[in-house]
């Protein structure tokens, strides 16, 4: 079906479709349904919604690099099964496993979760990217634009942003926010979008931070360029922004969520200095940011680079107590670190490695797993004694 698809768009436009990959992805149509559901929600420009509903469903579907829930392989029957829940499977990915389980060389197929982490964060780039062309040589013109392009043009544009921070200093404004969330080092201050004001604090932030949500394509007049996508989406109610700061309204945090349809949050990034993630004693002052908003289930990948994570809903509705989001370091129950271990792999040098489950289970899928979690994690004598036997062997089968 996949492959379908990418053929008949390289006869159509054979430059765009050399950047994209054919790869068998058996929930193809649920990624581009909820690629076009979000786009709606957000209430994205017709030619942006085309563009992504084109473009970045097929850089999803073929070139997306992620690690496994997010995008993985399909070994067997079974397997595709479980990922289905009560669907019933494609005839023809059923066909195909068949007949790659009789061992012919057929293309493997794979999966991608259509709201992981990776895919929002990425949609946020290239969203960012789309909704600021106008004025520039590609209003009109963004089908022409592959999504690599697309991706390649926000890092050049980025980069030059850095370059032009130290010239035209904005002053602070400091009745275009208002305080909300006091935290153990600093202050959480959100952006009022009716401030006449709003515009030049946006400024300030991009030039304390380095970073694009102040940003305009005129600098005298406060418009275009990527600060007007946040400054649209701030004056129209479509998106909250907030401001970590410390000492004297120092920025040093910068937080931006979409409003969603049912009233509830959905954070789109949490930037750091010149974009990287902030630094680690920030961290219990961003969970208790997110544990204070009203937001839906979706997890930014900005939030797992910092090693923060949101308890799934079924250990939630079984512990009541239990806040939402967490500091990985917080999740100590065997329930919590396999669930961890399933879902955010990477993540699992954070934990403390405590119970022997947990660590039978981490030897159990070592091959798959960073070699750092099980250096680092102390082991039961019974273990100890297992490995050991195990090198023993290994050495006399050389």
């Amino acid at each position: 079906m996949v492959e379908i698809l990418v053929s008949q768009a390289a006869v159509q436009h054979p430059a765009a479709a050399s950047a994209y990959k054919a790869r068998d992805v058996v929930n193809a149509p649920a990624v581009k349904a909820s690629i076009l559901a979000r786009s709606a929600e957000r209430g994205d420009a017709a030619d942006v919604a085309a563009w992504l509903g084109n473009h970045f469903y097929r850089h999803v579907v073929g070139n997306l690099q992620a690690e496994a829930p997010q995008v993985q392989r399909i070994a067997d029957e079974a397997q595709l099964r479980q990922l289905l829940g009560r669907a019933e499977p494609p005839a023809w990915a059923l066909e195909r496993l068949a007949r790659r389980k009789a061992g012919l060389n057929l293309p493997d197929l794979w999966w991608v979760q259509p709201e992981s982490a990776a895919v929002l964060a990425l949609e946020a780039r290239l969203v960012e990217f789309l909704s600021t062309r106008k004025g520039t040589s590609l209003e009109g013109k963004l089908q022409r634009v592959n999504c690599p392009q697309a991706l390649a043009r926000w890092t050049l544009e980025h980069l030059a942003f850095e370059k032009k921070q130290s010239s035209g200093w904005v002053e602070h404004c400091k009745n275009a926010v208002h305080g909300m969330l006091r935290g153990q080092l600093g202050t959480f201050v959100e952006f009022d979008g009716k401030s006449p004001e709003l515009r030049q604090e946006m400024a300030y932030e991009s030039q304390m931070m380095g970073h694009c949500v102040g940003q305009f394509a005129d600098r005298k007049s406060l418009a275009g360029g990527y600060g007007e996508h946040y400054a649209e989406g701030l004056e129209s109610g479509r998106m909250r922004l907030f401001s970590y700061r410390t000492g004297t309204a120092q920025p040093r945090i910068t937080v931006n969520a979409l409003v969603q349809q049912d009233g509830s949050l959905q954070v789109e990034q949490i930037k750091g200095k010149q974009n990287r993630p902030p630094i680690a004693r920030y961290v219990p002052d961003v969970v208790a940011l997110l544990n204070h908003l009203p937001l839906n289930g979706a997890v930014p990948e900005d939030a797992l680079a910092m090693g923060i994570v949101r308890r799934p809903a079924a250990m939630l509705q079984a512990n009541p107590e239990l806040a939402p989001w967490c500091a990985v370091q917080e999740m100590r129950t065997d329930a919590e670190q396999l669930w961890l271990m399933q879902q955010h792999p990477r993540l699992l040098p954070q934990l403390d490695l405590q119970s022997a489950l947990m660590q039978w289970m981490v030897v159990a899928r070592k091959d798959s797993l960073d070699p750092e979690v099980l250096e680092r994690m102390p082991k039961t004598a019974a273990l100890q004694q297992t490995l050991e036997l195990a090198r023993k062997r290994g050495k006399a089968a050389a």
